[in-house]
């Protein structure tokens, strides 16, 4: 029989839940949505809050999700197929975009749509920019998605372009919000610190995921 863990033996590594993710399909409308039936997970953030670079730092890739230099462009929810066969769905950046009013709201609306009726989002993962805090449209994300009693992971990003005592302070800030703004609801929210540049919180962030998603299939 194995011999339990000491209580000094280090953490199991999460099994790097979005390592060999793939892409699937690009949707633009609801109908191109993949069929309801696995679980999906989605990434959410304000343009340039770091998103992409951060999903590329989970999977252990360069350009799995697409970074650009021009915020606010990419307006299809993409949908990559990790190895348990879950979902990753790759939001929009919202916040930000160089386009016609009109058409902005008509792509927050389809993310909004997205995120409060797919039937099976199981888990959302902000992305925060920690040197900017809690903007309202952040805000109106949470509100909307908390009360379905689904959990959130939020990744302070880009904490290494901060000082000790900048991010000391941007954490605190971060969580004060966050306790206000999910309520009762603050339970179900996490933060991580993360840096995608120095992959710091990314073990952390693996470990969470993994619980909503698994890293492999399970029995058949």
């Amino acid at each position: 029989m194995p011999k339990p863990p000491s209580a000094d033996s280090p953490a199991p590594r999460a099994p790097h839940p979005l390592v060999g993710a793939e892409f699937v399909d690009a949707a633009a409308r609801p109908e191109q949505f993949p069929p309801a039936g696995p679980p999906e997970i989605a990434f959410a953030g304000r343009s340039n809050a770091g998103k992409s670079s951060a999903i590329n730092a989970l999977a252990a890739r360069t350009r799995l999700a697409h970074t650009s230099r021009m915020p606010g462009r990419t307006q299809q929810i993409v949908f990559f197929r990790l190895r348990s066969g879950a979902y990753v769905a790759d939001l929009p950046g919202y916040g930000y975009a160089a386009v016609p009013k009109a058409l902005k709201e008509q792509w927050q609306d389809f993310l909004w749509s997205y995120v409060t009726t797919r039937p099976t989002l199981v888990a959302l993962v902000l992305m925060i920019d920690a040197r900017h805090g809690l903007k309202d449209s952040d805000d109106k994300l949470l509100q909307g998605f908390l009360p379905s009693g689904r959990p959130v992971l939020v990744l302070a990003t880009k904490v290494d372009k901060l000082g000790t005592m900048e991010r000391k302070r941007a954490l605190a800030s971060l969580d004060e919000g966050l306790r206000e703004v999910a309520g009762g609801h603050y339970g179900m929210v996490t933060v991580i610190p993360f840096s995608a540049t120095k992959r710091e919180g990314v073990v952390e962030a693996e470990a969470v995921i993994d619980r909503w998603v698994g890293a492999t299939p399970g029995p058949a």
